[in-house]
């Protein structure tokens, strides 16, 4: 099964692709109090909705990069539908392959959840730090360890504990990278609890409504071991933060 087309189905529901409720998000938007123009890049930016809400809030202009064709879609839908005048532009790219036009920099850089692309946390701020302007902010949204995982725990999702740090390693690995932590919003078990039991409701839906899809095995198959995996270890030890940085 392809994984943006498993991506797509089980965030159908979602606003946010990250387990974070929208009213903390507009919380922490509200504090960035960003001047009008504002140029904002967002790394693998889902379905845009950070985007297109600063957008809203403050009229910045920016890019958001995501690989998902179907994410994509959903960006240039709500783009047209709430900010048909903005500045902001929607790339189908793979995150690690996008270079700003004549070495651009901007005054926020994100990156909510997807520092896959880079390879992992300190990837992630390496590269950010290359297109933030000097005093500009980044915002990167990771998980960290809320304890020591469990072998089985560590067996059945297939990762590995050096993977991921704890939280106050995840501030630490940032401030001795040029980076200075100013603030972080921190997930709780309600967060959590709506973005994964949302997944499994929309798997569910959706291979109630398409009977024929060949990939229906596949997805209730992934999405019974993701249900496993996080009812039995993941929402007492996998937490999830939203860390903004000020680039020194």
């Amino acid at each position: 099964m392809n994984i943006w087309k498993y991506f797509d189905i089980t965030h159908k529901k979602h606003l946010i692709c990250n387990p974070v409720s929208k009213s903390r998000l507009e919380e922490l938007f509200l504090l960035l109090n960003l001047n009008p123009g504002c140029r904002v890049l967002d790394i693998g930016c889902g379905k845009g909705e950070p985007l297109v809400r600063l957008a809203e809030l403050f009229g910045i202009s920016g890019i958001g990069v995501d690989i998902s064709p179907y994410l994509i879609e959903e960006c240039e839908k709500k783009k047209s539908q709430r900010i048909s005048g903005s500045d902001i532009k929607f790339l189908e790219m793979d995150g690690a392959e996008y270079t700003p036009e004549k070495n651009e920099l901007f005054g926020l850089t994100m990156c909510l959840g997807a520092t896959f692309v880079y390879k992992g946390f300190t990837g992630t701020i390496d590269a950010l730090k290359k297109f933030t302007e000097p005093d500009g902010l980044i915002i990167i949204g990771e998980p960290y360890w809320l304890k020591e995982p469990d072998d089985e725990y560590l067996r059945m999702c297939g990762i590995k504990k050096e993977e991921y740090n704890t939280h106050c390693k995840n501030v630490d690995v940032a401030e001795k990278n040029g980076l200075k932590c100013i603030y972080t919003l921190v997930s709780s078990h309600d967060d959590w609890d709506h973005y994964e039991t949302l997944q499994w409701w929309s798997a569910y839906d959706y291979a109630s409504r398409n009977p024929r899809d060949q990939d229906n095995p596949e997805l209730i198959k992934k999405i019974e071991k993701a249900k496993t995996e996080y009812l039995l270890y993941g929402r007492d030890t996998f937490g999830w933060a939203i860390y903004v940085f000020k680039r020194q």
